[in-house]
């Protein structure tokens, strides 16, 4: 018994928690990704549902949600590191100054690889709608907003910026690719249950058998992406955001110009160009899209 009792007053030690953190920082970081996030999710839930009734609940708290892995990231990273490890972080959040290539890349190259996903799908092309008025003003404004609070600013300080490297520490590329995919993957569970992924009252539980398998590996797939990109540009977790806001504006921006259900009503669009970019970088990489800190950033 004194035994049981002394470890027991071990673990409930002051500080204690501190040092269970270091000791195991990627597990708290997504233990606090998911909990912040899942949380968070409950009300645009119960809104999608009829439960509560103010619309502005959904918006707000579907922002406020996506913050969980860069409010974990910062929490871990603060008792882990103190303060250089949060001003590291910061530091890699603001590295722009990368390559011009990678610029075109995100920007360009992107893009026009969704397009291409898109228009080679079947029925896509006859049912273009043509571009609406001041399309390139309306889109270039739902850049911003998206890159602020559509997702990418709340998500990749915490994906790239503190998962990714430490599981690139642990285990080879597509080992710590398919740990991050799988988990970047399941913390949007809670997006099933609303429109965001085609989920509500009407649906039921239906997108969980119908749109998450492709998902899944749609998501696998970027995971590589961002994992050669990150990697090629010494760890920039600026370009990670404007990668992830570059997905998820043009989506936005182009899909409504396609819509057939083919396009509209899965992740097809993208999951072919995806995966084909990720085994093209998988093939020419050998599987290791290494990372050297002293690598040039123009490289």
């Amino acid at each position: 018994m004194n035994i049981s009792a002394e470890s027991d007053h071990a673990v409930l030690k002051p500080g204690n928690w501190r040092q269970t953190m270091r000791q195991h920082p990627l597990f708290f970081f997504f233990l606090l990704a998911y909990t912040i996030s899942w949380i968070l999710s409950i009300p645009a839930i119960l809104f999608e549902w009829g439960i509560l009734t103010n619309a502005a609940l959904f918006y707000i708290f579907f922002t406020v949600k996506s913050f969980g892995p860069f409010l974990a990231a910062l929490i871990v990273t603060y008792v882990t590191g103190g303060k250089p490890g949060v001003l590291e972080l910061r530091r890699r959040i603001r590295m722009w100054r990368t390559g011009w290539q990678w610029y075109a890349f995100v920007l360009l190259g992107m893009p026009a690889l969704m397009l291409l996903g898109i228009i080679i799908l079947p029925g896509a092309l006859a049912s273009y709608r043509g571009l609406p008025p001041f399309f390139l003003a309306s889109s270039f404004t739902s850049f911003v907003l998206i890159f602020f609070s559509g997702g990418p600013l709340g998500e990749e300080p915490g994906w790239r910026g503190f998962a990714l490297p430490r599981l690139l520490q642990r285990y080879d590329a597509l080992r710590a690719n398919l740990i991050l995919g799988v988990l970047w993957t399941f913390w949007h569970l809670p997006d099933f249950l609303t429109s965001a992924q085609g989920g509500g009252p009407q649906a039921g539980l239906s997108p969980f058998y119908t749109r998450l398998p492709i998902f899944f590996l749609m998501v696998l797939a970027l995971t590589f992406i961002f994992t050669w990109v990150f990697n090629r540009t010494s760890g920039s977790v600026f370009i990670a955001l404007l990668l992830h806001t570059t997905i998820n504006a043009f989506a936005g921006a182009a899909l409504p110009l396609f819509p057939a259900p083919i396009v509209t009503d899965t992740d097809l669009p993208f999951l072919i160009p995806m995966v084909a970019l990720a085994f093209l970088i998988f093939l020419f990489t050998r599987g290791k899209p290494g990372y050297s800190s002293n690598q040039d950033q123009d490289s």
